[in-house]
């Protein structure tokens, strides 16, 4: 647990991981490929003003996912449902407690490096300070996790970024085989395609820094739609339900990393 305790040392969040590193532990041998909620998975989110949204703090005691707030001009408060249902498809499915909201990070807020796993979607332009590209930088070197959802017109400036923050690395195709893939869902065919985009197949790309999956870019892919309130994009259920089962793989992937 060499992450978990000289990255997540936080007195007001370290029971908090450990306790979730122990749901983890009991719910991903079990690799219920054919699992499905009981019930709905979450509550539908209204009066959605992108002028003052900050997202609701989460509970110290729970786990949450951030959603990075960027300049640029681009939506990065896209798809306001899709993170709340996917929070509580993931309780629902591995026992992990998660907050029943997202939290709203900037790179150089104080709290950013407490979470593991952070999340960016848009349509539109991403710019980051060389502040803010340092700090993403030192997060996924300590142990952080990113992933990036295009949600269609983001893709040249999210590269073009990603370029300036880690200008050695480069994004490369993951295969089928890939554990976050197998994490928790078996999905053999890797990335699922929820909306159309250009009608192109769907794209799972990485940034693999020392040896370990730091970035996860889904192209052509568009998972946050696929999350959000079934009325909103009215998604076939087979659609949503691959969405989740990769959203989950994600979260658990990622949470199994920050603990080894």
């Amino acid at each position: 647990m060499t992450f978990g305790i000289r990255f997540w040392w936080n007195p007001g969040r370290t029971g908090t991981w450990l306790a979730a590193c122990a749901c983890l532990a009991a719910a991903v041998p079990v690799h219920a490929a054919d699992r499905r909620p009981d019930r709905g998975v979450g509550p539908s989110t209204r009066g959605f003003d992108s002028s003052t949204y900050r997202g609701a703090e989460p509970p110290r005691d729970t786990i949450t996912i951030a959603r990075i707030r960027y300049d640029g001009g681009g939506d990065w408060y896209a798809d306001p449902t899709s993170l709340t249902n996917l929070l509580a498809a993931i309780a629902e499915r591995t026992g992990i407690g998660t907050a029943a909201s997202e939290a709203v990070v900037r790179p150089l807020d104080p709290a950013f490096r407490d979470y593991p796993y952070l999340y960016m979607t848009g349509h539109g332009e991403v710019a980051f300070s060389p502040g803010e590209r340092a700090a993403l930088r030192g997060h996924l070197e300590a142990g952080g996790f990113l992933h990036v959802d295009d949600n269609y017109g983001l893709d040249e400036s999210f590269r073009e970024e990603m370029s300036m923050v880690f200008p050695e690395l480069e994004l490369v195709p993951l295969g089928e085989d890939h554990p976050v893939f197998h994490s928790f869902y078996s999905l053999p065919e890797g990335l699922p395609k929820i909306h159309e985009h250009d009608g192109e197949p769907p794209e799972a790309l990485g940034m693999i820094l020392d040896g370990r999956l730091a970035v996860f870019y889904s192209y052509q892919s568009d998972l946050g739609d696929g999350w959000e309130d079934e009325e909103i994009h009215q998604d076939e259920p087979a659609l949503r339900e691959a969405a989740l089962r990769m959203g989950v793989n994600l979260f658990v992937y990622a949470l199994g990393q920050s603990v080894r």
